[in-house]
């Protein structure tokens, strides 16, 4: 993904009161979602730099490149914004689980018949 950083203001985003906006990442071969995670407009301008998925960690309040420990990058294919500027998609190329779970989706559970079922195990 080529990114013009003259083409994009991230201050037009709706972020919320700690200056955070929700981000979905989407496998963009498949369709399958992956994971939510939070941006602020800093990561947001790393990862459309570098094109490596960068998350803000609000437990240990810093930055979350994703797969900096693990292995298991996205790589941003294309970001999209909803209508209402407060949530992203992120289409991206997932090297491995998306989970910490070291599941493919962090979507692993489903309600079915009444209860909850586990649709998904780690992979080995």
């Amino acid at each position: 993904m080529t990114f013009d950083p003259a083409s994009f203001d991230p201050s037009t985003l709706r972020y919320d009161a700690n200056g955070l906006i929700p981000a979905i990442a989407q496998d963009h071969a498949t369709g399958e979602v992956l994971m939510m995670a939070w941006m602020n407009a800093e990561s947001l301008q790393k990862t459309l730099e570098d094109g490596h998925v960068t998350y803000w960690s609000r437990s240990r309040k810093s930055f979350w490149a994703k797969g900096e420990s693990s292995g298991h990058v996205q790589r941003l294919v294309e970001l999209r914004i909803d209508c209402d500027r407060d949530c992203l998609l992120l289409l991206v190329d997932q090297t491995g689980p998306a989970c910490h779970t070291n599941r493919r989706s962090c979507f692993y559970t489903a309600m079915r018949d009444g209860g909850e079922v586990v649709i998904s195990e780690p992979i080995a």
